[in-house]
């Protein structure tokens, strides 16, 4: 790794604050991209790429069948590395400036329906153990609350105050929010909580979900659990995301107004809220084709 590179990359992790996940795809992006220069161009270090080396990796990328998303990622990790480079004074000129990013096409987001959402909670017959009792609360926390997964393994029970019924969260690039939950969900916590400080004990930071030794929960465990009861009632995708996706909909759905809706999810900006208000229009066309007479 070049010196610019691991500038650029603690440049994203201390100054920008981005999470440990992006700055890791970044490093990614970017390992693959002086690997393309030193096979390519015998040796060139990235600081020297001009727009045409830098499009023919764009090209090659197209060619290798990466898909538009990925690509653009790599396309946006060059955007910002470069800027960085000309603010620094590394380079005079920012290559980037003419590389366009691919049309990809939008997908929206998968959600389970309310009834069966609804169903899945209130009718499911969760394991009357430490486990079957975590598992309830993480999907009500999910659906209840739309947090990220990161979110939910890193919630403290300092930051839950029941008598406002709200939690606080630590997101994206550390912004703190907090998002109120129904009052549905405090029976569900005290019971979880109550089982644990029992049969396995708090840990030592806090945390408020740990696995059945004590310890601090891990991604995948939640992943699996997820997907174990959402395949009681989802066909589509299914994951911690889809629960936050649902969230939102629902949400919207129920006439919440979109800038609330933007603040609960901690979105930086109101364009990645507005993906969820496709759903919305869906589900009204589909009332207007079944029930106007010109439709």
């Amino acid at each position: 790794m070049g010196s610019t590179v691991n500038s650029f990359l603690q440049f994203l992790q201390y100054e920008k604050r981005y999470s440990e996940k992006t700055v890791l795809a970044y490093r990614t992006d970017l390992l693959q991209f002086a690997d393309f220069l030193r096979a390519t161009y015998d040796g060139l270090e990235p600081p020297e790429a001009n727009h045409g080396i830098i499009r023919s990796w764009v090209v090659q990328l197209v060619e290798q069948k990466l898909n538009a998303p990925s690509v653009n990622r790599k396309i946006a990790c060059l955007r910002s590395y470069y800027k960085f480079l000309q603010k620094q004074g590394l380079i005079q000129k920012n290559p980037m400036l003419k590389i366009k990013i691919l049309k990809a096409q939008k997908r929206l987001p998968q959600f389970v329906n309310e009834p069966e959402m609804v169903n899945l909670l209130d009718h499911t017959q969760f394991d009357d153990s430490f486990e079957g009792k975590r598992d309830k609360l993480v999907l009500e926390l999910f659906y209840g609350t739309g947090i990220r997964l990161s979110e939910l393994l890193n919630l403290k029970e300092v930051n839950i105050d029941p008598r406002k019924r709200t939690i606080k969260v630590l997101g994206k690039r550390n912004k703190e929010r907090v998002i109120p939950f129904a009052e549905s969900l405090l029976p569900v916590m005290k019971d979880y909580v109550a089982v644990r400080n029992r049969e396995v004990g708090q840990d030592d930071l806090g945390l408020l979900f740990v696995t059945s030794k004590g310890k601090r929960c891990y991604p995948m465990m939640i992943y699996r659990s997820v997907k174990k009861y959402l395949r009681l009632t989802s066909t589509g995708k299914r994951s911690p995301h889809v629960l936050r996706h649902t969230y939102a909909t629902h949400l919207l759905n129920k006439g919440a107004e979109i800038n609330a809706v933007k603040d609960l999810l901690g979105h930086s900006s109101l364009a990645a809220t507005q993906v969820y208000t496709h759903n919305s229009i869906e589900k009204l066309k589909k009332a207007y084709d079944q029930a106007h007479p010109k439709a």
